[in-house]
């Protein structure tokens, strides 16, 4: 193979490579972008594990706990009460009849649905309502047709969500 070839080879091989890289960052978006949708999954695993160690305690004691550090000393699942990047604890606050609200503040939007996390969080009171015979559970097995990540919807920014506990 003489210089020219083997320029040729090199070139072409060094432009597939900066194509597959571009064509990656296109379809995954920045590694920062990637690394912050990890961090907003860990919190709204964190805030799972809040809602199903607050359906625990009022299970227990027949009433919610009146905050986070409660919760989080009551035996069973261990939770995490704060943010994984700032430390702050997350926002939690009993309501009325078994209603509570947790809240964290996300990087980015959770882009799944189209539909904002209060939409989500209204069209749930149809079947998971104070009236209906269903729970507006996380780990509700009539709430599947939801998904995790449709009930945990959110917006960029601080994001609350009313829950029941059963």
């Amino acid at each position: 193979m003489n210089l020219s070839q083997r320029s040729i080879v090199l070139g072409a091989a060094g432009t597939a490579v900066v194509a597959a890289v571009a064509v990656g960052l296109v379809l995954l978006g920045p590694p920062s972008q990637e690394r912050e949708r990890r961090i907003d999954d860990r919190r709204v695993a964190d805030l799972n594990g809040i809602a199903a160690a607050t359906n625990l305690y009022w299970t227990r004691h027949g009433r919610l706990p009146a905050s986070l550090d409660e919760l989080a000393v009551e035996p069973g699942p261990t939770i995490s009460t704060r943010d994984p990047t700032s430390s702050e604890m997350y926002g939690y606050r009993a309501l009325d009849d078994g209603r509570y609200e947790v809240c964290a503040a996300f990087a980015a939007d959770s882009g799944a649905p189209t539909r904002s996390s209060s939409v989500i969080q209204r069209s749930c009171q149809g079947c998971h309502g104070p009236d209906s015979p269903a729970a507006t559970r996380v780990d509700d097995p009539v709430a599947a047709h939801l998904g995790l990540r449709d009930l945990w919807a959110h917006g960029a920014g601080r994001q609350c969500f009313q829950m029941r506990a059963r």
